[in-house]
């Protein structure tokens, strides 16, 4: 029989992997506990599957205890679920990538378990993750007998592991801001300084879509080094502080980013003329 889980905060992740684990039979689910008993129930519905509540009280034990709470939640929902005796042999893990297994240390003194899961990608439409979430990519971390329940399990749902060092979580999770976040941004800025060069917001996005995209195509090809081309790479300096001059008279935030990115780029563009990875 499949072991039981609890969910403690559902927010996108919680969902989608609760759905996940239910459809493919990995956990049996049991409580959903979330902060009011609307959203619980909205999370239970989207899993199909569990009981929700709003009462920490009414939390039957399980097995298996996912806390996909925001990430300064973690230890103090943890504490809490300890001091309750409901992990003391249980496996508990978090879904963060900020945060190291160690969050869960109440647990652990009470008996559990515990390990860190973290899915590398975007939950911002759960629907449409649970439905093409074979093969995503997942860090983990943890103790190696909670990691021995979770990783065959996540391999059930499609997930791709790789292990990670704790130590450097904060490290590895602001590498996924670089990778999407700060992407967006930097997307942001050149869709804002074409439009500011008379080109229509439409049409600006059209004009940076092949660029954005076939440079993507290349660092995933040739590496960073390999696909880096324009200005910096070429050592054209004059250029590059006509660019800055000119951002800096229509948007000090923007020449701001702009500046902020010559030192790294001109570090990639060494490691692209030495032929370096």
């Amino acid at each position: 029989m499949a072991s039981g889980l609890n969910i403690v905060g559902a927010g996108h992740v919680g969902r989608v992997l609760g759905r996940l684990f239910h459809q493919h039979g990995v956990f049996t689910l049991q409580d959903v506990l979330t902060r009011s008993i609307a959203s619980a129930q909205d999370a239970v519905a989207f899993i199909g599957a569990g009981r929700a509540l709003a009462q920490a009280a009414d939390l039957r034990p399980a097995q298996v205890w996912m806390l996909a709470v925001g990430d300064d939640q973690i230890a103090p929902v943890c504490a809490a679920l300890a001091a309750s005796g409901l992990l003391e042999g249980a496996t508990v893990f978090h879904c963060s990538g900020a945060k190291a297994s160690t969050e869960l240390q109440a647990a652990s003194e009470a008996g559990a378990r515990v390990a860190s899961v973290h899915p590398v990608r975007s939950f911002a439409d759960p629907a449409a993750v649970a439905a093409a979430f074979d093969g995503t990519w997942c860090g983990v971390e943890g103790d190696p007998d909670a990691l021995a329940l979770l990783s065959p399990a996540c391999e059930a749902i499609g997930a791709r592991l790789v292990t990670i060092d704790a130590a450097a979580k904060t490290v590895y999770h602001a590498a996924s801001v670089f990778a999407s976040n700060y992407l967006v941004t930097v997307l942001d800025a050149a869709l804002r300084a074409y439009v500011a060069a008379g080109v229509p917001p439409t049409v600006a996005r059209e004009l940076a879509r092949p660029l954005a995209s076939e440079t993507l195509a290349n660092v995933f090809k040739l590496g960073a080094p390999g696909a880096l081309s324009g200005p910096i790479a070429r050592g054209d300096v004059a250029t590059v502080a006509r660019q800055h001059a000119a951002l800096q008279d229509w948007d000090a935030p923007t020449a701001a980013l702009y500046a902020a990115l010559v030192d790294a780029t001109t570090a990639l563009a060494e490691r692209k003329r030495s032929g370096a990875a």
